[in-house]
């Protein structure tokens, strides 16, 4: 099959979202086992689930207690099974004190110029993997343009898109979109355009989807 001819797959995230990452992996590992990986192509679009959040962040923990009315130990607890599933799925989650949750609306610009490159999924695991392994502030302009070279882009000519007006606004209404559609968490994923998936599922069940969207264009073919 060629580009054209691949299923697509938009999955709507933040990059600040455990359980994108989590449903990715899992949809990457489905993918794998079926040996289909050639078949489908993924699209990457916005969502922030803090998208007031303050360019110096706020305290992961504090932030999370307040917004999902939780005690602490709770969203420790919370974030020790998630630890857990991605371990599972040979990720590492490495929650630390004074981890912050930060804001992604640059990291999302970014997302969408590297598509026009090939690189959206690249780029995509790199920020899962920066934020969540490797203690990295990922709303920092340094630390982008260190994601962005390390696959092979250029820097400068990137982070450039972040002053530009219409590079922000094509993520405002993008994320606009969404929520006109009825999206209001995340993972949300969009199989060819027609199958909606809410939250992550088990690698079973994404494997019954990818089967039954295959099978389902062989026929059409």
């Amino acid at each position: 099959m060629t580009l054209t001819h691949k299923i697509k797959i938009d999955i709507i995230s933040d990059v600040v979202c455990p359980w994108c990452l989590i449903g990715y992996k899992r949809l990457e590992q489905a993918m794998k086992e079926l040996d289909v990986e050639d078949k489908f192509e993924l699209v990457w679009n916005p969502f922030e689930l803090n998208p007031t959040m303050s360019l110096e962040g706020e305290d992961a923990v504090s932030y999370l207690a307040h917004k999902y009315t939780m005690s602490v130990d709770q969203v420790k607890s919370t974030q020790a099974s998630i630890t857990k599933n991605g371990a599972e799925l040979g990720f590492i989650f490495n929650y630390f004190d004074g981890m912050k949750t930060v804001n992604t609306r640059n990291a999302h610009i970014l997302l969408d110029f590297a598509k026009e490159f090939g690189k959206q999924t690249e780029l995509k695991t790199k920020l899962f993997s920066a934020h969540f392994t490797e203690k990295k502030d990922i709303s920092s302009r340094y630390i982008l343009g260190e994601l962005i070279q390390s696959i092979g882009l250029d820097k400068d000519i990137f982070l450039a898109k972040l002053d530009e007006e219409s590079a922000r606004k094509k993520v405002q209404d993008a994320e606009e979109y969404w929520h006109k559609q009825n999206i209001s968490a995340v993972p949300t994923m969009i199989f060819n355009n027609e199958m909606v998936m809410n939250g992550a599922y088990p690698v079973g069940t994404y494997k019954k989807v990818l089967t039954e969207l295959l099978e389902k264009r062989l026929k059409k073919n």
